[in-house]
């Protein structure tokens, strides 16, 4: 199953149903942010699903976990709300296949800085078997001794990255590449669109650490496309469907693919610090010109042997 294809949860709701991802983002006006682990829980092979979402009025967070059937999900929802102060730290019990698993939080003074994730302060862990199986934020002592559990020996792995993020031209992001690398902040900006001067025509630039890695001129003929980015050992294949960003009224949106490919047995990223970055000149385009951004939603993760396992997928609503 594509993880591209997974639902968000209702994050500001008590239903526990899954909502379609356009209704659900528009709906709310809520950005969120979806991370796909793999990792071994109760002697088999499931995905970890780490979702933030916010609005202007809350944040929430959700925690599921793969069922026996690969379909269905365990799920634990916390809805950050000001006044739900004793939310903010707790813990959850699913049984899955006949063993515990334990959801561990802690957000009490969870630092956010106007993002959806927050970036220090906090833990979310997964446990089974006495096992961390999973433990996010820089809070870990703190984990591990509310817990009571060691880590894990095998390291989850995470395959996927889903986001949504609003904006008029410009839309921001960081991630890493690689579980061990940096952040890298990305960048996409849409130019001239909406201009009727004569012979002006939208462009579309993609720059990576501030580094312009991809110029598309004349994106009403290129609305589809794919470059291979080369940073240092890692080459990044970045997919682009803006097809709705230009003919589709209203509030719509793009979507963006970046696949990294390891070109070597040590991957080493480059930070803003390094030399500029190197990109192809030319555009392979996709072998379909027409249609919606939902072309791009079969994209196949294992297309190349080399390639890791981590895939991200960027929808930019544009917003008039």
């Amino acid at each position: 199953m594509m993880q591209d294809q997974i639902g968000i949860p209702a994050c500001f709701s008590s239903a526990e149903k899954h909502m379609d991802d356009s209704a659900g983002v528009t709906r709310s006006g809520q950005s969120v942010f979806m991370s796909v682990y793999r990792t071994k829980i109760a002697d088999q092979c499931r995905l970890i699903t780490i979702t933030w979402c916010k609005n202007l009025l809350l944040h929430g967070l959700s925690v599921s976990v793969e069922g026996p059937d690969g379909e269905s999900q365990y799920t634990c929802k916390v809805e950050l709300k000001p006044w739900y102060f004793w939310r903010k730290q707790g813990s959850k019990r699913f049984v899955v296949d006949g063993k515990a698993v334990d959801i561990f939080w802690d957000l009490k003074a969870a630092k956010f800085n106007g993002e959806t994730e927050p970036n220090s302060d906090y833990y979310v862990a997964v446990v089974c078997d006495e096992e961390v199986l999973l433990l996010l934020g820089d809070l870990k002592k703190d984990a591990y001794r509310k817990t009571g559990c060691r880590p894990a020996l095998i390291d989850p792995i995470l395959i996927s990255r889903k986001e949504h993020v609003f904006g008029k031209k410009k839309f921001l992001t960081r991630v890493k590449f690689h579980e061990k690398g940096g952040l890298h902040e990305i960048s996409i900006e849409c130019k001239n669109h909406g201009n009727s001067l004569p012979g002006i025509d939208p462009e579309m630039e993609i720059r990576i650490d501030g580094h312009l890695v991809i110029r598309v001129k004349h994106l009403q003929w290129k609305f589809r496309g794919n470059e291979s980015v080369h940073l240092n050992k890692v080459r990044i294949e970045v997919y682009w469907d803006v097809h709705d960003w230009l003919f589709s009224p209203g509030l719509r949106h793009a979507l963006f693919i970046f696949k990294p490919t390891f070109l070597s047995s040590s991957p080493s990223l480059v930070s803003s610090s390094s030399p500029p970055l190197s990109s192809s000149l030319t555009s392979t385009p996709l072998s379909s010109q027409t249609g919606s951004s939902s072309s791009l939603e079969g994209f196949n993760q294992t297309s190349s042997s080399s390639s890791s396992d981590f895939c991200l997928f960027l929808y930019a609503w544009k917003v008039e």
